[in-house]
């Protein structure tokens, strides 16, 4: 179960990701990957500092992986500009 929550996680911050930084969706699968990817990120940078935000389950988890996938979303724009 925990994986599928996970996942769906991942999905959601990778979508929220892609709407803040670029304004538009990338796709399930991308979504699915940016948002995984901005997880590692920002639970790297910001640790458990949104754990048990308004005591809402998973809400703090769902801003980590969301503020990771902008830094990857950003980092990936400074990459392609090269």
């Amino acid at each position: 179960m925990e994986l599928v929550i996970s996942l769906l996680i991942g999905a959601a911050a990778g979508y929220l990701g892609s709407r803040l930084f670029s304004g538009a969706s990338n796709g399930l699968l991308l979504n699915l990957l940016i948002g995984i990817l901005g997880g590692v990120i920002g639970g790297w940078l910001f640790g458990g500092f949104f754990e048990g935000l308004l005591g809402i389950p998973y809400l703090g988890q769902i801003i980590t992986a969301t503020l990771g996938a902008v830094i990857l979303l950003w980092l990936l724009s400074l990459i392609k500009k090269k």
